[in-house]
């Protein structure tokens, strides 16, 4: 068989095998749009449909004005931003000193970051409530954050990690020739390279916090409570309210997938940084 038909087939066979990925995973959520734009008996209908017999925007408007909805929305922007930033102070200055110093006590140290990630959520879960309800911050969006950060931490210092290994060291060597300090060096000269690393961190951190529901239903109940506890909660007549969740579900992943488009270029850059590494 010729090469030339033989890559054309492969080259087919990829783009199908890559169509058929794209709609597995963006079914459910092409889905959960449609239900939106549904009327409630026919969100709820048996058996159900996938095109909106009616389209309307009742469930946008009945999800969006119900009581707590917006201060929710808020309350999960507070709490994912303060979990990012939280994330990123703290994992930045240990991935730096890890992959500059390489002593054993920083691998030791890593591994036990990455043994901490596999821990179930629940099994700390009652620990912090005793923790937090100690400090006085129970149903607050920073004790939440906090909460938070223990799960987007691990990974944010191996991903960091990764990033400040593709840099290489005489880069640190020629600011500190210059005069720098060891942190002006990381703040002035380093962090600079690692912009879409930064990126990228930061946007697993904050879908760490924005997706997290468990540390949000046992820590916060009035003042804090986030979307994903309000999206658990509606309910009506009929039992569950599949309308009003599914729309106040498509406006909660809007702020995700313009953070996405916003750091594109980032997140292409830091996904190829230790691709070009010496």
């Amino acid at each position: 068989m010729n090469p030339l038909e033989t890559r054309g087939k492969s080259r087919i066979l990829l783009w199908l095998l890559l169509a058929t990925t794209l709609v597995l995973y963006g079914f459910p959520f092409i889905y959960l749009l449609l239900t939106s734009f549904k009327a409630p008996l026919d969100a709820i209908a048996v058996p159900p449909t996938v095109l909106p017999e009616r389209w309307t925007l009742e469930n946008y408007v009945s999800a969006l004005s119900r009581s707590g909805v917006p201060a929710a929305l808020v309350n999960s922007v507070v709490t994912a931003v303060i979990s990012t930033v939280l994330s990123l102070v703290l994992a930045v200055p240990a991935a730096y000193a890890i992959t500059r110093f390489r002593t054993p006590s920083g691998r030791v140290f890593i591994v036990a970051a990455l043994v901490t990630r596999m821990v179930p959520t629940i099994a700390i879960g009652a620990p912090l409530i005793e923790i937090m309800r100690t400090l006085g911050i129970t149903d607050t969006s920073f004790g939440l954050a906090l909460a938070h950060t223990t799960i987007s931490l691990p990974l944010s210092i191996w991903l960091m990690a990764s990033f400040f290994e593709a840099v290489p060291d005489e880069l640190d060597e020629a600011a500190k020739v210059d005069g720098c300090s060891r942190l002006r060096a990381l703040w002035s000269v380093v962090l600079p390279v690692v912009t879409g690393g930064l990126a990228v961190t930061a946007i697993f951190a904050f879908l760490a916090s924005w997706n997290e529901f468990l540390f949000a239903l046992l820590l916060t109940s009035v003042r804090a409570q986030t979307t994903p506890v309000v999206i658990a909660n509606f309910q009506s007549q009929f039992g569950l309210d599949w309308g009003g969740m599914t729309a106040l579900a498509a406006v909660y992943s809007i702020p995700v997938i313009l953070l996405t488009l916003f750091l594109q270029r980032h997140i292409v850059a830091g996904l190829t940084l230790g691709a070009v590494k010496g």
